[in-house]
This record gives C-alpha cells, structure tokens and sequence, in this order.
C-alpha cells in the first residue's frame, strides 16, 4: 500500500468516525398534564435541548391547529383540540418527530 493509499483510507475513515460522533436524532415526548392540557418536550440524542423548535399540532385533515414553537425550556403546553391530531416536531430534514394523539400519556 501506498503512502497516498494509506492516507486516503485513513482520510475517509475518520469522516466516518466524525459523522457518528456528531450524529444526534430528535427526540418528542408529549403527556396529557389533565383533561383539558398537554405539554410537549423536545431535543436530541446528544442530549441537547430544542429551544425554538417548530411544534405544530395538525388535524388529520392536514390543517394547523395549533402552531407553535418550543420555549426556553424545550417545551410547549397547549389546549387539547377537539378534533383528531397529532403533534409534528420538525427540526429540519432528516429530524423529524410525530406523535398520534392515540400515543399521547394520559394524566
């Protein structure tokens, strides 16, 4: 093997190895708080909150019921809609998170 060779190989498995260390996925959770309220948190694998995140609740006829964006706090508390919906948490392409209403915790 070559010097270039050798270094090629090496070049390419450190990009492999930088590209996991960096990888993180999103991450959703909502629960029903009580009847009427649910709050939802967002972040990442690594860790790493969501402040600013979209957070939509979207009806299943694909209307925005309830837009919004995750606080400070990576959370955000809203009214539960009368109709059917789930949650989508959308960080960008690749990061991506829905939450059915069936799967949301109950108080």
């Amino acid at each position: 093997m070559t010097l270039r060779s050798l270094n090629a190989a090496l070049l390419v498995l450190c990009a492999g190895f930088s590209a996991s260390a960096l990888a993180h996925n999103p991450m959703c959770e909502c629960k029903a708080i009580d009847a009427e309220q649910i709050q939802c948190t967002g972040g990442f694998s690594d860790g790493s909150g969501a402040p600013g995140v979209t957070l939509d609740v979207i009806g299943y006829d694909e209307t925005i019921l309830v837009p919004g964006k995750l606080g400070a706090d990576s959370t955000l508390t809203f009214k539960k809609p009368g109709a059917e919906f789930y949650v989508l948490f959308d960080a960008g392409p690749g990061h991506v998170v829905e939450i059915d209403q069936a799967d949301i915790e109950a108080p």
